[in-house]
């Protein structure tokens, strides 16, 4: 798939999220890369990450401040490597955003787990 069809997908999952979700997340990017960086270990195949902190970990000061902002990052064939339909796609691609958004959160590893994600 051309990435500017996978990052149409991306936007599209996002949007469809619950607005209660997408209203309280700021100063958050997406961005989608073709693979993780060389190197990263992980437990499995990547299939996104989050980078930043967490509004859980966020003190009185943030903001009152430049801060960059949070990034989460979507790994593009490895989540292609899952699907062999848009469908299938647009589901691990949607299960990633969660999985990512709880982290932004404040949820750990295993909290986001035990959700289903």
């Amino acid at each position: 798939m051309e990435r500017e069809e996978f990052e149409k997908i991306v936007e599209e999952e996002y949007e469809a999220l619950p607005d209660l979700f997408r209203a309280t997340m700021e100063n958050i990017r997406i961005i989608v890369e073709d693979v993780p960086p060389a190197g990263r270990k992980a437990r499995g195949m990547l299939l996104g990450e989050y980078m930043g902190i967490p509004l859980t970990k966020r003190g009185a000061d943030y903001g009152m401040y430049p801060v960059i902002p949070d990034t989460i990052t979507l790994y593009k064939r490895n989540l292609e490597s899952l699907a062999n339909v848009e469908p299938d796609l647009r589901r691990h691609i949607r299960e990633t955003l969660i999985h990512e958004i709880g982290h932004y959160f404040g949820m750990s590893e295993a909290e986001i787990r035990r959700a289903g994600y």
